[in-house]
């Protein structure tokens, strides 16, 4: 898909062209639609880029489970789509949600709970920001989660 299109076609046009990866999969940026927080970040495939237009639910690939998800099938976390944009050369899109929930598998509102800081010397640490749960994820996915 990518390498016929010239590219003010692409980034000017109105043609949904979405550019996928050797994979097969676009990047998707989940936001909430109500305060713009970053929800997610994760992949979709052909057809769950279908679905989620088709149905206005979320609908996922996971690469690690290489499975077409629908988010909240399992938790009931389900995030509504309000609105979907791409960026000016269609390979990742963006998702405003209506979120049901905690959009992270760990029982968090968000996936982007830890923030990155400089610690002593040249150390990166990790510390916890809106890091509260709002499920606990071993009652709902079980004790792999």
């Amino acid at each position: 898909m990518s390498g016929s299109k010239p590219s003010s076609e692409v980034e000017e046009g109105l043609v949904f062209q979405p550019r996928f990866d050797v994979s097969g999969l676009v990047t998707c940026v989940a936001t909430d639609a109500k305060t713009g927080d970053v929800l997610m970040v994760a992949h979709m495939n052909e057809e769950a880029l279908r679905r989620t237009v088709e149905t206005g639910d979320a609908w996922y690939y996971s690469r690690s489970r290489n499975a077409l998800w629908r988010k909240g099938e399992s938790s009931g976390q389900i995030q509504r789509v309000i609105e979907m944009r791409t960026d000016c050369d269609q390979d990742a899109v963006w998702i405003k949600v209506e979120q049901q929930g905690a959009a992270c598998h760990t029982g968090r509102r968000s996936c982007f709970y830890r923030a990155v800081t400089k610690g002593e010397g040249d150390k990166i640490r990790l510390s916890f920001v809106d890091a509260d749960r709002l499920f606990d994820p071993a009652d709902v996915y079980g004790a792999k989660a």
